[in-house]
């Protein structure tokens, strides 16, 4: 069983004009399971990236107070790469482009670092393989650069192809459905689903559309707002905010009802 467990966390993002820090978490408290599937709902602008970036440990983001570990160990105290090999996992809103390093050299590398020793190619490639057709992506992808020239829906699958290779422990999806046609959310959703499955995986969505839940379906929902969480419940609250929005909950947080 592992446990992702976050207490009363602040962070700030370093102002890029030089100035003082702009306080953004204010006061965070979450706990993510083994198996468990949490998602993360608020208004654009509400704190919800910034959690999952001050988990993986950007360092655009300062954490001011509170805590952050995974199975007892302090998160904080780890570098990015330590985080990873933890079994922390970020799939970003906006992956970035690895121009010169070719997809498949990128993930074997990747997958060398986290397990410890480098797969046995033979077994590896079969491996990559059927992760890629599981996602449908093109088999001619593994010699593409990272990322460069990919469609966003292509980007989106090459992070839960690393997903499904890497299995971490904990994955944090920050708007993972962002640019996502109907095919792509489905075939993307599908393989969180596979690896939440097969590894007993956590799971941490961030999203702030309800469309996503349809295929990939919660057991809590938290509402965030203001750089915190102002509401939890299940997947009735998902169903409630897809109806009524997020007024109701916003206004309550922000009038201290």
């Amino acid at each position: 069983m592992t446990t992702l467990e976050v207490k009363d966390l602040h962070a700030s993002v370093v102002s890029a004009e030089g100035g003082d820090d702009v306080e953004i978490l204010k006061g965070v408290n979450l706990t993510v399971k083994s198996g468990e599937t949490h998602a993360v709902m608020g208004p654009n602008g509400s704190g919800k990236s910034t959690l999952s970036y001050a988990i993986a440990g950007h360092p655009k983001y300062t954490v001011t107070s509170g805590s952050i570990t995974l199975d007892g160990e302090d998160v904080l105290a780890m570098s990015i790469d330590e985080r990873a090999r933890a079994g922390l996992f970020l799939a970003m809103q906006y992956p970035v482009e690895v121009p010169g390093v070719s997809m498949s050299n990128f993930l074997r590398t990747a997958a060398t670092a986290v397990r410890g020793e480098a797969p046995k190619l033979r077994h590896w490639v079969k491996e990559v393989k059927g992760a890629m057709s599981d996602l449908d992506i093109d088999p001619t992808f593994s010699e593409r650069s990272v990322n460069e020239g990919f469609s966003g829906g292509e980007k989106k699958r090459h992070e839960i192809l690393q997903l499904g290779l890497l299995k971490p422990k904990i994955a944090i999806l920050d708007e993972t459905d962002s640019g996502l046609d109907v095919d792509a959310l489905r075939i993307v959703s599908e393989g969180v689903n596979r690896y939440a499955e097969a590894e007993n995986a956590g799971v941490l969505l961030i999203t702030h559309y309800t469309r996503i839940l349809r295929y990939i379906r919660p057991q809590f929902v938290h509402v965030f707002f203001d750089g915190r969480i102002v509401t939890s419940g299940g997947p009735e609250l998902a169903d409630e905010l897809e109806e009524n929005g997020y007024e109701r909950f916003t206004q309550a947080a922000a009038t201290g009802a």
